[in-house]
């Protein structure tokens, strides 16, 4: 789905990810609390399922991307990670929650090229993955886009966890 869109900057492999809640700046204390609130969620892995696509910027789109299928266990886990950050004294996050993968990000696109990009992969739907995990993320912005770097991730309750008595 990387292609077709003349200028745009696609994203590597390594750095797709689905955003549960964007944090900002937090220095070194901070981040540490953040760590303990995080490392207290108790969720559920689950099946996840890119469908669709979209942009960000209507009239000057700034971004493409692939849409998560509606799913109550990411709701869940996303709801549970912005109340532990909360918590600790972040500011609520003033983004509505739009579950989605950020494939590539534009500037001064063909904005034809854009639509036919939209409609070539308007249903385009990816194999059901596990999500057996999430991860606190930090960002540095360079000339070529953001560079996304896991700082620390935290196990989801596996598929398959047997009780004993």
């Amino acid at each position: 789905m990387q292609g077709g869109v003349p200028g745009a900057r696609w994203q590597a492999r390594e750095q797709l990810h689905l955003t549960l809640r964007f944090i900002g700046e937090v220095d070194g204390r901070d981040a540490r609390a953040l760590d303990d609130a995080l490392l207290g969620i108790d969720a559920p892995a689950f099946e996840l399922q890119l469908h669709g696509v979209g942009q960000f910027g209507n009239k000057q789109p700034h971004s493409l991307w692939a849409a998560a299928r509606p799913n109550d266990l990411l709701g869940h886990l996303q709801r549970k990670v912005d109340s532990a950050i909360r918590k600790v004294g972040q500011p609520q996050d003033s983004h509505k929650f739009t579950p989605h993968v950020t494939l590539g990000r534009l500037r001064h696109p063909d904005l034809d090229k854009v639509r036919e990009w939209l409609v070539t992969h308007a249903l385009a739907t990816s194999p059901e993955f596990a999500v057996d995990r999430f991860c606190l993320y930090s960002s540095k912005l360079t000339s070529d886009g953001s560079i996304y770097r896991v700082e620390q991730d935290y196990p989801l309750r596996g598929f398959y966890d047997v009780q004993f008595e």
